[in-house]
């Protein structure tokens, strides 16, 4: 990773602000008690095991985010069949919205915590919140319907916290177990950990409902709905135990800030990065979100059959399915095609299939297979490219100092367009037409594509540990003398910055002036 142009010239001060900067060999790090000696390590062995079960246990966690994000598909449907009057569209979104709002804070709150205190704190906090609100969501009661209402807004909201904060917590730790297990697949390794889960979490949700309906039939709506809350709460705890023995990875314990956090530094050299992932994200998430939850909603009312709900839910099903193998695709081209390329072909395909649906919504929802294939095709290319590519770019986009921070900004920022999205999208149908929610999917392809072109850093799949040594030195370079890591390989910032990061910096500085 480069520095920008604005920070490329530190190597011009005084031996970076007139200060001995320590080298030290690549391999070794010094101990903040005796500089002169090596840390004493976590044992190689313990470290990769917990690394594979680090990368293992994100997989499975977050299809239990996957299967969370999509719950309210179908149980909208329901909702809106048992309380025909009384929920409105207004409390179908408010009861949707709540998860959003909830994993905004969620990822700020965690992406803060996973810095400070650790990845393993983090997804322990996360992991207890899933817990707790789906017990909530499937309790759900109240001394009126709209009492009932209210309850299940707010135990969303915990679940959203906790899905929320899985993005960074989960994520950030998969991404540096990746790094130290597997360099050269770690793109490929991160999107069949985070976005195949979090894609499978739907056709999952939609599978189990068209189940639950089939035993408990359409005569108990509030069974399915509750028994379908309450699987959520199945997931979270099958990799609790896991968690709880899981380590921080060799990356956090070298490249920690726990205190004194140079927010302004950190601001000043990823400032285009984050207006990238942010801004990106939060295209991706104004499309996609609205256009997953109440895909339900839209499905129903092309079809006609007497068995509404349960043809809605097969429909939904092919649905999510064709949206899976774009996450594949993804994968596949992540190295090939490049991260930053691979995120720009994705929003083409919202450009298409958006156009395409948008502009001959009449005739395609008269013949409703194409109409859920075209669908399909268009929530595919969201998956194969910026759904895939933006978890992989915002963890790998920032030094592992503030990889959960940046992370959970980004996010953030994306769930708070996929919450105006939501908010947006009764409206724009009601007041535009139902073929204006593809048109201006169409609008935000385009808009992405100009983002992702712009600001988003072209990363090639280097060692992440090399960024991090790049990010300390320049904190040095500007006079910060704070500590970093924790454990076996703490040490002051200027302690064991391996000589050729030194000489690279010192080159690139020399090129930036030279022009």
């Amino acid at each position: 990773m480069a520095f920008s142009s604005d920070d490329q010239d530190y190597a011009g001060e005084k031996r970076f602000a007139g200060r001995d900067v320590q080298p030290a060999p690549d391999n070794a790090v010094a101990n903040i008690d005796d500089p002169e000696a090596p840390s004493k390590e976590v044992s190689s062995k313990r470290q990769s095991i917990s690394d594979l079960f680090t990368i293992f246990c994100a997989g499975f966690a977050l299809i239990s985010d996957g299967y969370q994000n999509s719950l309210m598909t179908m149980t909208n449907v329901v909702l809106k069949a048992e309380y025909a009057k009384q929920y409105t569209s207004k409390w179908s979104t408010q009861v949707s919205n709540a998860l959003l709002v909830g994993e905004i804070f969620g990822q700020i709150i965690i992406g803060l915590t996973c810095d400070y205190l650790g990845r393993k704190t983090a997804i322990i906090v996360t992991t207890l919140m899933i817990v707790f609100g789906g017990i909530l969501a499937t309790a759900s009661n109240g001394h009126t319907i709209y009492g009932m209402f209210w309850m299940l807004t707010v135990a969303r909201g915990i679940v959203g916290f906790g899905t929320g904060g899985e993005y960074p917590a989960s994520s950030t730790s998969a991404s540096e177990a990746a790094n130290e297990s597997r360099l050269s697949q770690r793109g490929p390794i991160f999107i069949l950990v985070t976005n195949l889960p979090l894609s499978f979490g739907g056709p999952l949700s939609v599978s189990i409902f068209l189940i639950v309906l089939s035993a408990a039939g359409q005569a108990r709506l509030s069974t399915i709905w509750r028994v379908c809350f309450g699987i959520g709460i199945i997931f979270p705890f099958t990799v609790f135990y896991f968690r709880l023995k899981m380590l921080n990875s060799k990356l956090y314990r070298r490249g920690a800030i726990k205190r004194r956090v140079p927010y302004l530094l950190v601001l000043r050299y990823y400032w285009k990065s984050l207006i990238g992932t942010c801004g990106a994200w939060f295209l991706y998430d104004f499309v996609t979100f609205p256009n997953g939850i109440f895909s339900g909603q839209i499905i129903s009312s092309v079809v006609n059959k007497h068995d509404n709900i349960r043809s809605t839910a097969e429909w939904q099903l092919l649905l999510g399915t064709l949206s899976l193998p774009g996450v594949f695709i993804g994968a596949l081209l992540c190295n090939r095609l490049g991260r930053k390329n691979t995120m720009m072909l994705g929003f083409a395909g919202y450009l298409v299939f958006g156009l395409a649906v948008g502009c001959s919504y009449d005739k395609v929802t008269k013949i409703v297979p194409l109409f859920v294939i075209l669908y399909g095709l268009m929530q595919s290319s969201g998956n194969l490219g910026p759904g895939d590519m933006l978890g992989l770019l915002s963890s790998e986009s920032y030094a592992t100092a503030v990889r959960g921070t940046c992370y959970g900004i980004s996010a953030a920022l994306g769930k708070t367009g996929a919450a105006v999205g939501t908010q947006a999208f009764t409206p724009i149908q009601t007041h535009l037409g139902k073929r204006w929610t593809f048109i201006i999917a169409a609008i935000c392809g385009v808009a992405g594509i100009l983002v992702t072109f712009f600001f988003v850093p072209n990363i090639k799949g280097d060692d992440l540990a090399n960024a991090d040594e790049k990010f300390r030195l320049y904190l040095v370079s500007k006079g910060w003398d704070g500590e970093m890591g924790e454990d076996d390989l703490k040490a002051l910032a200027d302690q064991g910055i391996p000589e050729s990061v030194m000489e690279d910096a010192e080159r690139e500085g020399s090129i930036a002036k030279a022009m």
